[in-house]
């Protein structure tokens, strides 16, 4: 297979590289001519990639369905990734066949996935799928494969709004919810930029890196909300848990759900 003319690989984080090579060996080995391609989205695709938090978003593209014998070997390949630590720890990614990868399909459609936070499993694509698609297609990272346009349909910037919408209702509705996860600042962080994102997302019809959007958000939003994306911008590599402002983020993400209608 042949690389696509893109820039971005190698990428500038010579650890990352490693981890991502090892990868494509280990997909490589297991897939053998089944894997058509793989890419990196997400910050390291936006130009955002910040190593104190970023993971490492890749995405899998094969010439079928992952057959039983192969889904084993890759769970164990995982397996040993999360267990070694470091940056293959941190590998989030999919493994999607030619139809999957080139719309979003049924709902009920589950494929090999892993993250940092889960293990490989079989999983059904939420709304963010769009924008994984979107971002693969427009920004995408080459690792092997064709270019990701020949792969991926078009994602508009009316499909690319209700999935916002979408994973907005999904996700950030905290009604009820336990938003214990949410007391470290670093998370708090990523709330408040996601939602800068989002909003981004819903006034232009396209996707920005976290720090493009959150200058954007500066100059949309009235006080007292200007002040809280500058922080969360000091807080993304900010483990600390942080009680006292956790009501102010809660505020900032409900700010942003009215804004998103």
């Amino acid at each position: 297979m042949s690389g696509a003319a893109r820039s971005g690989w190698p990428t500038a984080w010579p650890e990352v590289n490693q981890a991502v090579e090892r990868l494509l060996a280990g997909v490589g080995e297991t897939l053998a001519d089944d894997l058509v391609g793989l890419y990196l989205h997400g910050s390291l695709a936006l130009g955002d990639f910040f190593p104190p938090a970023s993971d490492v978003d890749f995405l899998a593209a094969t010439a079928r369905p992952v057959p039983e014998p192969a889904f084993r070997r890759l769970a164990a390949l995982h397996a040993a990734f999360k267990a070694e630590g470091g940056w293959t720890a941190r590998l989030e990614g999919v493994y999607l066949p030619p139809a999957a990868l080139r719309r979003q399909g049924p709902a009920g459609d589950r494929w090999p996935t892993v993250g940092s936070d889960w293990d490989f499993a079989l999983g059904r694509p939420g709304p963010t799928w769009v924008l994984d698609r979107w971002v693969t297609r427009e920004h995408g990272v080459v690792v092997t494969g064709p270019d990701p346009r020949a792969l991926i349909d078009p994602v508009g910037p009316g499909e690319l709004r209700a999935a916002v919408r979408a994973a907005l209702a999904d996700n950030w509705t905290l009604e009820h919810r336990d938003v214990g996860w949410l007391r470290p600042r670093n998370y708090q962080a990523f709330a408040i930029l996601t939602m800068c994102r989002n909003l981004y997302a819903l006034e232009h019809g396209m996707l920005v890196s976290k720090p493009v959007a959150a200058a954007w958000a500066r100059r949309r939003l009235a006080p007292p909300w200007p002040a809280m994306v500058d922080r969360a911008l000091a807080w993304r590599p900010d483990q600390r848990v942080d009680d006292r402002h956790l009501p102010e983020t809660l505020a900032f993400v409900a700010h942003g759900l009215r804004l998103a209608g």
